[in-house]
């Protein structure tokens, strides 16, 4: 984001290049509605960075201002180093340059939409053969050990209606991660499920934690977040209240609206 140059092997220069999403004064609005208004924050690569807050704290809508789903008004926003060129309004200038972006993002979303005529190793496969151009046997031999990886090898040939909400959660997550993204967005990725079907989901995301996948979380399971976040966000109404590492924002909390949030949901 800095326009300063460093030297071969400054420090500076290291700790940016190590730098997966960075967003700058970020502000969405929907009408005379403001959502975002000014959010600054950067996460490096292996974090995983949890987004707290209320209903309407502009969680879900940071999320999709990173990959374009929903137009910022204005900002920055840079993946892997990479800034996204923004018109005057915040609509992007080059939209190759955001279709190549997104291909480094994975989602996952509230719902878990795949394609319900489709099973689930065509829904894996869906994006790296016709968007990424991956050969469909390297696509089908990935996809494979990706459906392993999330508990469902067994369900390949499945379609999704015949598949429970927590397995159709973990497909969705392997087809996120079938385009080997370099950071992955989970919106709320349990709010959908019944109760007893959380904890799959959990598990799954837990252990690409473990493995150093860079990720941002917006999530109501708290104490998750506590177990897993390297860092933690409490938004609310469009700005970052607080922000920290778990044991802080969640220990010690500082933000009286933070700790009224964090009781309300005990």
């Amino acid at each position: 984001m800095s326009s300063t140059t460093s030297a071969p092997g400054d420090p500076a220069q290291a700790g940016q290049q190590d730098i997966a999403i960075e967003i700058e004064d970020l502000h969405k609005s929907f009408g005379p509605l403001e959502v975002l208004k000014g959010v600054s924050l950067s996460a490096r690569k292996g974090d995983v960075v949890a987004i707290i807050g209320g209903s309407g704290s502009g969680k879900s809508t940071l999320l999709r201002c990173i990959n374009f789903l929903d137009t910022p008004n204005w900002g920055k926003i840079s993946v892997g180093g990479e800034q996204i060129v923004l018109r005057a309004d915040g609509t992007p200038a080059n939209r190759r340059q955001i279709e190549r972006i997104r291909t480094r993002l994975g989602m996952v979303f509230q719902a878990f939409n795949l394609w319900t005529h489709r099973t689930l190793l065509e829904n894996v496969i869906e994006v790296p053969v016709h968007v990424l151009k991956i050969p469909k046997a390297d696509a089908i031999a990935q996809a494979r050990v990706l459906l392993d990886r999330v508990g469902l090898g067994d369900k390949t040939d499945t379609f999704p209606a015949y598949l429970s909400g927590g397995q159709q959660q973990r497909s969705a997550i392997a087809r996120a991660l079938a385009v080997n993204p370099e950071v992955m967005l989970f919106d709320e990725p349990t709010s959908a499920l019944d109760p007893e079907l959380v904890g799959e989901v959990l598990t799954v995301i837990r252990d690409l934690a473990a493995e150093g996948r860079t990720m941002l979380l917006v999530t109501h399971e708290m104490k998750f977040a506590r177990e897993v976040a390297t860092h933690v966000v409490y938004l609310f109404e469009g700005r970052i209240e607080e922000q920290g590492p778990p044991e802080e924002v969640f220990g010690n909390p500082k933000s009286e609206r933070l700790k009224q949030f964090l009781q309300s949901i005990h």
